[in-house]
Protein backbone atom coordinates (compact mmCIF):
# COMPACT_ATOMS: atom_id res chain seq x y z
CA UNK A 1 0.00 0.00 0.00
CA UNK A 2 1.04 3.77 -1.24
CA UNK A 3 -0.01 6.95 0.30
CA UNK A 4 -3.62 4.96 1.21
CA UNK A 5 -3.76 3.73 -2.53
CA UNK A 6 -3.42 -0.19 -3.39
CA UNK A 7 -1.22 -1.68 -5.86
CA UNK A 8 -3.26 -3.46 -8.31
CA UNK A 9 -2.01 -6.53 -10.34
CA UNK A 10 -1.25 -6.84 -13.88
CA UNK A 11 -4.51 -8.54 -14.15
CA UNK A 12 -6.55 -5.72 -12.81
CA UNK A 13 -5.44 -2.99 -14.52
CA UNK A 14 -5.65 -4.43 -18.41
CA UNK A 15 -8.96 -4.10 -20.10
CA UNK A 16 -8.66 -7.98 -21.79
CA UNK A 17 -12.39 -6.96 -22.92
CA UNK A 18 -10.17 -4.69 -25.26
CA UNK A 19 -7.71 -7.24 -26.28
CA UNK A 20 -10.47 -10.07 -27.02
CA UNK A 21 -11.70 -7.57 -29.31
CA UNK A 22 -8.35 -7.30 -31.15
CA UNK A 23 -8.03 -11.05 -31.40
CA UNK A 24 -11.19 -11.90 -32.40
CA UNK A 25 -10.87 -9.16 -35.16
CA UNK A 26 -7.81 -10.00 -35.82
CA UNK A 27 -8.61 -13.59 -36.81
CA UNK A 28 -12.02 -13.17 -38.49
CA UNK A 29 -9.69 -10.76 -40.82
CA UNK A 30 -6.99 -13.90 -41.58
CA UNK A 31 -9.66 -16.26 -42.28
CA UNK A 32 -11.32 -14.11 -44.68
CA UNK A 33 -8.08 -13.12 -46.36
CA UNK A 34 -7.29 -16.69 -46.99
CA UNK A 35 -10.44 -17.46 -48.12
CA UNK A 36 -10.40 -14.27 -50.32
CA UNK A 37 -6.95 -15.38 -52.26
CA UNK A 38 -7.15 -19.74 -51.91
CA UNK A 39 -8.11 -20.14 -55.07
CA UNK A 40 -5.39 -18.27 -56.36
CA UNK A 41 -2.44 -18.37 -54.19
CA UNK A 42 -2.92 -21.38 -52.80
CA UNK A 43 -3.97 -23.94 -49.65
CA UNK A 44 -1.86 -23.32 -47.19
CA UNK A 45 -2.67 -20.81 -44.51
CA UNK A 46 0.44 -20.19 -42.99
CA UNK A 47 2.42 -19.92 -45.86
CA UNK A 48 4.49 -16.02 -46.09
CA UNK A 49 3.97 -16.31 -49.83
CA UNK A 50 0.32 -15.82 -49.35
CA UNK A 51 -1.36 -13.06 -47.87
CA UNK A 52 -2.92 -14.60 -45.33
CA UNK A 53 0.66 -15.80 -43.96
CA UNK A 54 1.56 -12.18 -44.21
CA UNK A 55 -0.86 -11.20 -42.45
CA UNK A 56 -0.21 -13.58 -39.77
CA UNK A 57 3.20 -12.15 -39.69
CA UNK A 58 1.93 -8.90 -39.43
CA UNK A 59 -0.34 -9.85 -36.58
CA UNK A 60 3.02 -11.41 -34.54
CA UNK A 61 4.84 -8.30 -34.76
CA UNK A 62 2.28 -5.69 -34.19
CA UNK A 63 1.40 -8.24 -31.22
CA UNK A 64 5.02 -7.51 -29.84
CA UNK A 65 5.18 -3.85 -30.67
CA UNK A 66 1.71 -3.98 -28.61
CA UNK A 67 3.42 -5.73 -25.58
CA UNK A 68 6.37 -3.49 -25.52
CA UNK A 69 3.83 -0.15 -25.61
CA UNK A 70 1.96 -2.31 -22.95
CA UNK A 71 4.77 -3.32 -20.61
CA UNK A 72 8.00 -1.73 -21.41
CA UNK A 73 7.53 1.90 -22.67
CA UNK A 74 6.79 4.35 -19.99
CA UNK A 75 2.99 6.06 -20.52
CA UNK A 76 4.20 9.39 -19.94
CA UNK A 77 6.52 8.85 -22.65
CA UNK A 78 3.41 9.16 -25.29
CA UNK A 79 2.62 13.07 -24.29
CA UNK A 80 6.15 13.84 -23.80
CA UNK A 81 6.30 12.71 -27.31
CA UNK A 82 3.48 13.81 -28.94
CA UNK A 83 4.30 16.89 -30.68
CA UNK A 84 7.97 15.88 -31.54
CA UNK A 85 5.79 12.50 -33.11
CA UNK A 86 3.29 15.18 -35.08
CA UNK A 87 6.27 16.92 -36.06
CA UNK A 88 7.76 14.07 -37.69
CA UNK A 89 4.98 12.75 -39.45
CA UNK A 90 3.80 15.91 -40.78
CA UNK A 91 7.45 15.77 -42.54
CA UNK A 92 6.71 12.82 -43.34
CA UNK A 93 3.36 13.88 -45.22
CA UNK A 94 5.35 16.53 -47.21
CA UNK A 95 8.46 14.09 -48.33
CA UNK A 96 5.48 11.76 -49.61
CA UNK A 97 4.42 14.20 -52.08
CA UNK A 98 7.30 14.71 -53.52
CA UNK A 99 9.24 11.01 -53.34
CA UNK A 100 5.89 8.95 -52.69
CA UNK A 101 4.90 6.34 -55.03
CA UNK A 102 1.47 6.33 -56.47
CA UNK A 103 -0.88 3.28 -55.92
CA UNK A 104 -4.35 3.60 -57.16
CA UNK A 105 -4.07 7.12 -57.94
CA UNK A 106 -3.21 8.13 -54.22
CA UNK A 107 0.26 9.20 -53.86
CA UNK A 108 0.59 8.52 -50.34
CA UNK A 109 3.20 5.31 -50.25
CA UNK A 110 6.96 5.24 -49.18
CA UNK A 111 8.37 2.24 -50.60
CA UNK A 112 11.58 0.68 -49.29
CA UNK A 113 12.47 -2.15 -50.81
CA UNK A 114 9.97 -5.19 -50.04
CA UNK A 115 8.09 -3.16 -47.49
CA UNK A 116 5.31 -0.58 -48.18
CA UNK A 117 4.04 2.16 -45.33
CA UNK A 118 1.97 5.40 -45.76
CA UNK A 119 2.60 7.91 -43.10
CA UNK A 120 -1.26 8.83 -42.86
CA UNK A 121 -1.69 5.88 -40.82
CA UNK A 122 0.90 7.26 -38.65
CA UNK A 123 -0.59 11.06 -38.54
CA UNK A 124 -4.27 9.09 -36.75
CA UNK A 125 -1.72 8.31 -33.82
CA UNK A 126 0.79 11.37 -33.34
CA UNK A 127 -2.72 13.94 -34.25
CA UNK A 128 -4.36 11.67 -31.45
CA UNK A 129 -1.79 12.59 -28.81
CA UNK A 130 -1.31 16.02 -29.71
CA UNK A 131 -4.94 16.89 -29.17
CA UNK A 132 -5.14 14.76 -25.65
CA UNK A 133 -1.61 16.78 -24.82
CA UNK A 134 -2.79 20.78 -25.92
CA UNK A 135 -6.66 19.78 -24.19
CA UNK A 136 -5.25 18.40 -21.20
CA UNK A 137 -3.27 21.91 -20.37
CA UNK A 138 -4.72 23.99 -17.59
CA UNK A 139 -6.61 27.38 -18.90
CA UNK A 140 -6.96 25.44 -22.06
CA UNK A 141 -10.85 26.45 -23.15
CA UNK A 142 -11.64 24.74 -26.81
CA UNK A 143 -14.56 27.60 -26.87
CA UNK A 144 -11.80 30.41 -26.70
CA UNK A 145 -10.86 30.96 -30.22
CA UNK A 146 -7.11 31.06 -29.42
CA UNK A 147 -7.31 27.41 -28.70
CA UNK A 148 -9.55 26.89 -30.59
CA UNK A 149 -7.41 27.84 -33.47
CA UNK A 150 -4.34 25.81 -31.97
CA UNK A 151 -6.55 22.39 -32.10
CA UNK A 152 -8.01 23.71 -36.28
CA UNK A 153 -3.98 24.01 -37.19
CA UNK A 154 -3.22 20.38 -35.49
CA UNK A 155 -6.07 18.89 -37.57
CA UNK A 156 -5.71 20.54 -40.72
CA UNK A 157 -1.74 20.28 -41.77
CA UNK A 158 -1.72 16.74 -41.64
CA UNK A 159 -5.31 16.47 -43.20
CA UNK A 160 -4.22 19.60 -45.96
CA UNK A 161 -0.77 17.14 -46.73
CA UNK A 162 -3.36 14.15 -47.37
CA UNK A 163 -5.92 15.66 -49.07
CA UNK A 164 -2.59 16.65 -51.41
CA UNK A 165 -1.78 13.53 -51.73
CA UNK A 166 -5.18 11.82 -53.26
CA UNK A 167 -5.72 10.15 -49.62
CA UNK A 168 -9.46 11.12 -49.28
CA UNK A 169 -9.97 7.89 -46.97
CA UNK A 170 -7.62 9.26 -43.90
CA UNK A 171 -8.98 12.64 -44.76
CA UNK A 172 -12.71 11.95 -44.17
CA UNK A 173 -11.71 9.54 -40.93
CA UNK A 174 -10.38 13.33 -39.17
CA UNK A 175 -14.09 13.98 -38.92
CA UNK A 176 -14.35 11.44 -36.36
CA UNK A 177 -12.06 13.82 -33.89
CA UNK A 178 -15.34 15.84 -33.82
CA UNK A 179 -17.09 13.55 -31.55
CA UNK A 180 -13.80 14.24 -28.91
CA UNK A 181 -13.88 18.19 -29.53
CA UNK A 182 -18.13 17.68 -28.68
CA UNK A 183 -17.51 15.80 -25.68
CA UNK A 184 -14.40 18.55 -24.63
CA UNK A 185 -16.65 21.59 -24.74
CA UNK A 186 -17.20 22.08 -28.33
CA UNK A 187 -21.10 23.42 -28.73
CA UNK A 188 -23.04 20.91 -30.56
CA UNK A 189 -23.75 23.88 -33.27
CA UNK A 190 -20.80 23.13 -35.25
CA UNK A 191 -21.84 19.62 -35.55
CA UNK A 192 -25.14 21.22 -36.58
CA UNK A 193 -23.12 23.43 -38.66
CA UNK A 194 -20.70 20.59 -40.28
CA UNK A 195 -23.22 18.45 -41.35
CA UNK A 196 -25.08 21.61 -43.04
CA UNK A 197 -22.07 22.27 -45.27
CA UNK A 198 -21.73 18.31 -46.53
CA UNK A 199 -25.65 18.74 -47.54
CA UNK A 200 -24.84 21.53 -49.18
CA UNK A 201 -22.08 20.74 -50.91
CA UNK A 202 -23.64 17.08 -51.89
CA UNK A 203 -26.65 19.47 -53.11
CA UNK A 204 -25.00 21.35 -55.41
CA UNK A 205 -22.97 18.87 -56.83
CA UNK A 206 -26.20 16.61 -58.16
CA UNK A 207 -29.02 19.32 -58.01
CA UNK A 208 -28.89 22.93 -59.67
CA UNK A 209 -27.10 25.51 -57.60
CA UNK A 210 -30.97 27.08 -56.83
CA UNK A 211 -31.88 24.50 -54.74
CA UNK A 212 -28.77 24.61 -52.54
CA UNK A 213 -29.82 28.41 -51.85
CA UNK A 214 -33.07 27.60 -50.72
CA UNK A 215 -31.78 24.90 -48.45
CA UNK A 216 -29.78 27.21 -47.36
CA UNK A 217 -32.42 29.97 -46.79
CA UNK A 218 -34.26 27.21 -45.09
CA UNK A 219 -31.92 26.32 -42.75
CA UNK A 220 -31.15 29.80 -41.96
CA UNK A 221 -35.12 30.22 -41.43
CA UNK A 222 -35.23 27.50 -38.68
CA UNK A 223 -31.71 28.90 -36.98
CA UNK A 224 -33.79 32.11 -36.39
CA UNK A 225 -36.31 30.26 -34.90
CA UNK A 226 -34.65 28.56 -32.87
CA UNK A 227 -32.75 31.65 -31.45
CA UNK A 228 -35.70 33.52 -30.83
CA UNK A 229 -37.27 30.95 -28.52
CA UNK A 230 -34.73 31.78 -26.32
CA UNK A 231 -32.90 27.85 -26.55
CA UNK A 232 -30.03 27.70 -24.12
CA UNK A 233 -26.73 27.29 -26.02
CA UNK A 234 -27.93 29.83 -29.23
CA UNK A 235 -25.94 32.77 -29.81
CA UNK A 236 -27.86 36.16 -28.23
CA UNK A 237 -30.68 37.57 -29.97
CA UNK A 238 -28.52 40.46 -29.95
CA UNK A 239 -26.03 38.72 -32.09
CA UNK A 240 -28.55 37.00 -34.50
CA UNK A 241 -27.81 39.84 -37.33
CA UNK A 242 -24.26 39.15 -37.51
CA UNK A 243 -24.69 35.47 -36.92
CA UNK A 244 -27.20 34.67 -40.04
CA UNK A 245 -25.04 36.94 -42.09
CA UNK A 246 -21.57 35.02 -41.55
CA UNK A 247 -23.85 31.89 -42.10
CA UNK A 248 -25.30 33.09 -45.12
CA UNK A 249 -22.10 34.29 -46.77
CA UNK A 250 -20.37 30.30 -45.89
CA UNK A 251 -23.15 28.90 -47.03
CA UNK A 252 -23.14 30.63 -49.99
CA UNK A 253 -19.33 30.10 -50.85
CA UNK A 254 -19.41 26.72 -49.86
CA UNK A 255 -22.27 25.99 -52.74
CA UNK A 256 -20.20 28.50 -55.33
CA UNK A 257 -17.06 26.83 -54.59
CA UNK A 258 -18.19 23.77 -54.93
CA UNK A 259 -17.38 23.13 -58.71
CA UNK A 260 -14.39 24.71 -58.24
CA UNK A 261 -13.17 22.02 -55.45
CA UNK A 262 -15.04 19.36 -57.60
CA UNK A 263 -13.25 19.65 -60.91
CA UNK A 264 -9.96 20.84 -59.75
CA UNK A 265 -9.42 19.39 -56.24
CA UNK A 266 -10.98 15.70 -56.79
CA UNK A 267 -9.22 13.55 -59.03
CA UNK A 268 -10.93 12.51 -61.82
CA UNK A 269 -11.70 8.62 -60.81
CA UNK A 270 -12.58 10.09 -57.50
CA UNK A 271 -15.49 12.30 -59.02
CA UNK A 272 -16.80 9.23 -61.60
CA UNK A 273 -16.77 7.47 -57.88
CA UNK A 274 -19.10 10.27 -56.26
CA UNK A 275 -21.04 10.78 -59.76
CA UNK A 276 -22.13 6.71 -59.57
CA UNK A 277 -22.63 6.91 -55.77
CA UNK A 278 -25.14 10.17 -56.45
CA UNK A 279 -26.52 8.83 -59.48
CA UNK A 280 -25.61 11.19 -61.85
CA UNK A 281 -24.33 8.73 -64.18
CA UNK A 282 -24.13 4.53 -64.52
CA UNK A 283 -21.12 2.68 -64.68
CA UNK A 284 -21.67 -0.56 -63.42
CA UNK A 285 -18.60 -2.13 -65.71
CA UNK A 286 -16.14 1.04 -65.02
CA UNK A 287 -16.36 3.26 -61.34
CA UNK A 288 -19.53 1.41 -60.68
CA UNK A 289 -18.47 -2.52 -60.65
CA UNK A 290 -16.39 -2.98 -57.26
CA UNK A 291 -19.66 -1.99 -55.60
CA UNK A 292 -22.09 -3.72 -57.76
CA UNK A 293 -19.89 -7.31 -56.96
CA UNK A 294 -19.83 -6.23 -53.58
CA UNK A 295 -23.53 -6.11 -53.03
CA UNK A 296 -23.75 -9.07 -55.50
CA UNK A 297 -22.00 -10.78 -53.00
CA UNK A 298 -23.24 -9.66 -49.78
CA UNK A 299 -26.75 -10.23 -51.00
CA UNK A 300 -26.30 -13.70 -52.10
CA UNK A 301 -24.87 -14.82 -48.64
CA UNK A 302 -28.74 -14.64 -47.47
CA UNK A 303 -28.79 -14.98 -43.58
CA UNK A 304 -26.27 -17.65 -42.37
CA UNK A 305 -24.42 -17.42 -45.75
CA UNK A 306 -23.08 -20.00 -48.65
CA UNK A 307 -20.55 -21.59 -46.24
CA UNK A 308 -16.77 -21.03 -45.54
CA UNK A 309 -14.57 -20.99 -48.83
CA UNK A 310 -17.47 -21.64 -49.99
CA UNK A 311 -18.40 -18.10 -51.48
CA UNK A 312 -18.21 -17.94 -55.59
CA UNK A 313 -18.04 -14.22 -56.11
CA UNK A 314 -14.97 -14.63 -53.65
CA UNK A 315 -13.80 -18.04 -54.96
CA UNK A 316 -13.37 -16.68 -58.84
CA UNK A 317 -12.23 -12.88 -57.98
CA UNK A 318 -15.34 -11.18 -58.77
CA UNK A 319 -14.59 -8.39 -56.53
CA UNK A 320 -11.17 -6.38 -56.89
CA UNK A 321 -9.14 -5.90 -53.68
CA UNK A 322 -11.25 -8.34 -51.93
CA UNK A 323 -8.80 -8.87 -49.18
CA UNK A 324 -7.99 -5.31 -48.44
CA UNK A 325 -10.96 -2.40 -48.93
CA UNK A 326 -13.64 -4.86 -49.69
CA UNK A 327 -13.36 -7.44 -47.14
CA UNK A 328 -16.57 -7.11 -45.58
CA UNK A 329 -18.23 -8.63 -48.45
CA UNK A 330 -16.12 -12.02 -48.29
CA UNK A 331 -17.82 -12.45 -44.82
CA UNK A 332 -21.40 -11.34 -46.33
CA UNK A 333 -21.19 -14.02 -48.96
CA UNK A 334 -19.78 -16.63 -46.65
CA UNK A 335 -21.38 -15.93 -43.44
CA UNK A 336 -24.76 -13.79 -44.19
CA UNK A 337 -26.42 -11.58 -42.18
CA UNK A 338 -25.40 -13.47 -39.19
CA UNK A 339 -22.04 -13.59 -40.02
CA UNK A 340 -21.90 -9.43 -41.02
CA UNK A 341 -24.06 -8.92 -37.98
CA UNK A 342 -21.50 -10.36 -35.54
CA UNK A 343 -18.32 -7.91 -37.08
CA UNK A 344 -20.59 -5.31 -36.53
CA UNK A 345 -21.61 -5.67 -33.17
CA UNK A 346 -17.86 -6.50 -32.42
CA UNK A 347 -16.81 -3.42 -33.35
CA UNK A 348 -20.01 -1.18 -31.33
CA UNK A 349 -18.80 -3.51 -28.73
CA UNK A 350 -15.25 -2.56 -28.92
CA UNK A 351 -15.77 1.42 -29.50
CA UNK A 352 -18.61 1.47 -26.59
CA UNK A 353 -16.03 -0.21 -24.35
CA UNK A 354 -12.94 2.25 -25.35
CA UNK A 355 -16.36 5.18 -24.65
CA UNK A 356 -16.79 3.78 -21.07
CA UNK A 357 -12.87 3.30 -20.51
CA UNK A 358 -12.12 6.96 -21.38
CA UNK A 359 -14.91 8.34 -19.23
CA UNK A 360 -13.93 6.54 -16.36
CA UNK A 361 -10.44 8.01 -16.36
CA UNK A 362 -9.44 10.62 -14.00
CA UNK A 363 -6.37 11.95 -16.47
CA UNK A 364 -7.97 14.04 -19.16
CA UNK A 365 -5.03 13.40 -21.62
CA UNK A 366 -6.43 9.59 -21.17
CA UNK A 367 -10.05 10.33 -22.04
CA UNK A 368 -9.69 12.55 -24.90
CA UNK A 369 -6.88 10.22 -26.51
CA UNK A 370 -9.40 7.46 -26.04
CA UNK A 371 -12.30 9.51 -27.33
CA UNK A 372 -10.03 10.12 -30.29
CA UNK A 373 -9.21 5.98 -30.16
CA UNK A 374 -13.28 5.56 -30.54
CA UNK A 375 -13.76 8.20 -33.64
CA UNK A 376 -10.62 6.95 -35.85
CA UNK A 377 -12.44 3.41 -35.50
CA UNK A 378 -16.06 4.72 -35.49
CA UNK A 379 -15.08 6.42 -39.47
CA UNK A 380 -13.56 3.55 -40.74
CA UNK A 381 -15.66 1.09 -39.70
CA UNK A 382 -18.64 3.31 -41.42
CA UNK A 383 -16.43 4.46 -44.27
CA UNK A 384 -15.81 0.81 -44.90
CA UNK A 385 -18.68 -1.25 -44.40
CA UNK A 386 -20.91 1.45 -46.39
CA UNK A 387 -18.62 1.60 -49.11
CA UNK A 388 -19.31 -2.35 -49.68
CA UNK A 389 -22.89 -2.15 -49.44
CA UNK A 390 -22.74 1.06 -51.90
CA UNK A 391 -23.99 4.22 -49.30
CA UNK A 392 -20.36 5.61 -49.60
CA UNK A 393 -18.08 6.34 -52.43
CA UNK A 394 -15.39 3.89 -52.90
CA UNK A 395 -12.67 5.40 -51.90
CA UNK A 396 -10.14 2.81 -50.46
CA UNK A 397 -10.02 2.81 -46.64
CA UNK A 398 -9.40 -0.61 -44.29
CA UNK A 399 -11.70 -2.41 -42.35
CA UNK A 400 -9.90 -2.10 -38.65
CA UNK A 401 -7.86 -5.69 -37.30
CA UNK A 402 -9.53 -7.24 -40.44
CA UNK A 403 -8.10 -5.71 -43.76
CA UNK A 404 -5.33 -7.26 -45.41
CA UNK A 405 -2.09 -4.84 -44.77
CA UNK A 406 0.62 -4.45 -42.92
CA UNK A 407 1.13 -0.62 -41.50
CA UNK A 408 -2.62 -0.58 -41.41
CA UNK A 409 -2.54 -3.05 -38.91
CA UNK A 410 0.60 -2.57 -37.06
CA UNK A 411 -0.80 1.25 -36.77
CA UNK A 412 -4.13 0.58 -35.55
CA UNK A 413 -2.78 -2.08 -32.73
CA UNK A 414 -0.48 0.66 -31.71
CA UNK A 415 -3.46 2.94 -31.37
CA UNK A 416 -5.25 0.53 -29.40
CA UNK A 417 -2.14 -0.94 -27.12
CA UNK A 418 -1.03 3.09 -26.42
CA UNK A 419 -4.79 3.30 -24.81
CA UNK A 420 -4.60 0.34 -23.19
CA UNK A 421 -1.08 1.07 -21.28
CA UNK A 422 -2.52 4.79 -20.44
CA UNK A 423 -5.20 2.94 -19.03
CA UNK A 424 -2.86 0.54 -17.08
CA UNK A 425 -1.26 2.93 -15.63
CA UNK A 426 -4.61 4.51 -14.36
CA UNK A 427 -5.50 1.22 -12.76
CA UNK A 428 -1.91 0.43 -11.33
CA UNK A 429 -3.87 2.24 -7.88
CA UNK A 430 -6.88 2.72 -6.32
Amino acid sequence: MTDGRVNRSVVQTIDWHLLGCWLALALIGVINIYSAGHSTEGAILFDLATRSGKQILWIGISLAAGLLILFVIKPHVWEELAIPAWLLVVGLLGLVLLFGSTVNGSKSWFQLGPVSFQPCELSKITTSLVLAHFLRMPGFRIGRFRDFAIVLAVLGIPAALILAGGETGTLLVYLGYVFMLYREGLSGWWLVFLFALIVLFVTAIKFPLWVSFALLALGIGIYVLVVRRGVHGIVAKRDLAWTMLLVAVIGSAVIMSTNLAYEHVLRPHQRTRIDVLLGIKEDPMGAGYNVNQSMIAIGSGGFFGKGYLQGTQTAYGFVPEQSTDFIFCTIGEEFGFVGCAAVILLFVFLISRILRDAEGCREQFTRVYGYCLAGCFFMHMMINIGMTIGLMPVIGIPLPFISYGGSSMLSFTVMLFVFLALLRQERRYF
